[in-house]
């Protein structure tokens, strides 16, 4: 019986090599190992030998088996793919098959991946990422905000004006991202720490302005809010970005809704805060100042809080008597140019794969 087992795998193995589709590998299939073949019938019938052939003779009918499996299920593979790329060749067209994966794998651009960093630094300082629209109102924009009548950033030279509906408020296309410091009173009672990013609008196009550039706005208002829980805030956001041996200065500025209102430098970070690198040159970053120039904050003004109208969702309100707090606006551009050295603020629009590749 050994022997006729090793004549019918013999003549399967040839049979099974030389099948040329896969109906005809069915077959063979069938012939050889189904019910009626005569493989498996020998296997049935072990149980029946004599004790000293039964162990050899079922040894070598399931080694047979496995065997023929094995090759057929090889070349049921080999077969599908030899009659997939025929068929392929032919005007047929599977539309099922899956699509070809792309060679490369996208990336967050340079200004989103910038905002989320931000966002995340914020986030791990304790405050909560909210949004705005951005087509606003005027009170929004600029009255709640203590922007004089006379302000130059209401002429239509410096904001885009939308027109609204018949009667009613004038409409702009936001110019920073601050009149979400009212609307976010509005909504939430203190203590409140929030920041806003977010896209903004000025008519302003050349290597350091752009019509549509974006903004990060943030606002704490709890009680005892002092300069130096702002400037703690700011040096641990310029750490975070910068490095860890940076430092930060407040310089004395203006701003219509922050009272007092400072420009906030960081310490050059390609110079050591020195000025001049080690060859003796000027710092061609910092242009030799050792500082390079961030963002504005402030203490916010108490005359915002008068816009904030008392309601059962933000009672007692806000009164400046018993709160303070402080409101910053950085550029998300401007810190990305800073910390990447970009030297023109119109490549990130641009499009340029030789560019955006870079990050």
């Amino acid at each position: 019986m050994i022997e006729r087992i090793e004549q019918l795998r013999t003549q399967a193995e040839g049979e099974i090599s030389r099948a040329d589709s896969s109906e005809a590998l069915e077959e063979l299939r069938v012939r050889h190992l189904g019910r009626r073949a005569e493989l498996p019938q020998m296997l049935r019938e072990v149980a029946g030998l004599a004790v000293k052939e039964r162990a050899a003779v079922g040894q070598a009918a399931n080694a047979a088996r496995q065997a023929l499996e094995t090759m057929i299920q090889a070349r049921v593979a080999q077969l599908a793919g030899e009659e997939l790329e025929a068929s392929l060749r032919a005007d047929r067209v599977d539309v099922t098959l899956p699509g070809a994966p792309p060679q490369t794998i996208g990336r967050l651009h340079v200004l989103t991946a910038t905002r989320r960093e931000l966002e995340d630094i914020f986030l791990g300082l304790g405050f909560t990422v909210m949004e705005g629209p951005e087509v606003e109102t005027v009170h929004y924009n600029f009255d709640a905000l203590n922007h004089s009548p006379t302000h130059p950033a209401r002429a239509r030279t410096d904001t885009f004006y939308v027109e609204g509906p018949p009667g009613g408020s004038d409409l702009v296309l936001r110019t920073h991202t601050s009149p979400m410091q009212v609307r976010a009173m509005e909504a939430h009672p203190p203590p409140l720490y929030v920041v806003i990013p977010g896209r903004v609008y000025r008519p302003d196009s050349d290597a350091t302005h752009t019509p549509q550039f974006h903004q990060i706005e943030g606002l704490a208002v709890d009680e005892d809010i002092t300069l130096a829980d702002l400037k703690g805030t700011l040096l641990e956001f310029a750490r975070a970005v910068f490095g860890d041996e940076r430092d930060v200065r407040l310089r004395p500025h203006f701003f219509p809704f922050t009272e007092p209102s400072v420009e906030v430098d960081v310490s050059c970070f390609h110079c050591d805060g020195k000025g001049f690198l080690r060859d003796g040159a000027r710092c061609y970053l910092c242009k030799g100042e050792g500082w390079l120039e961030v963002l504005g904050a402030g203490e916010v003004d108490p005359n915002v809080y008068s816009h904030v109208p008392t309601t059962e969702r933000n009672a007692p309100g806000y009164d400046p008597e018993k709160i303070q707090g402080f409101a910053w606006g950085l550029g998300v551009e401007r810190i990305a140019m800073l910390k990447h050295g970009i030297p023109d603020l119109r490549l990130y629009y641009e499009n340029d794969l030789r560019f955006l590749e870079q990050f």
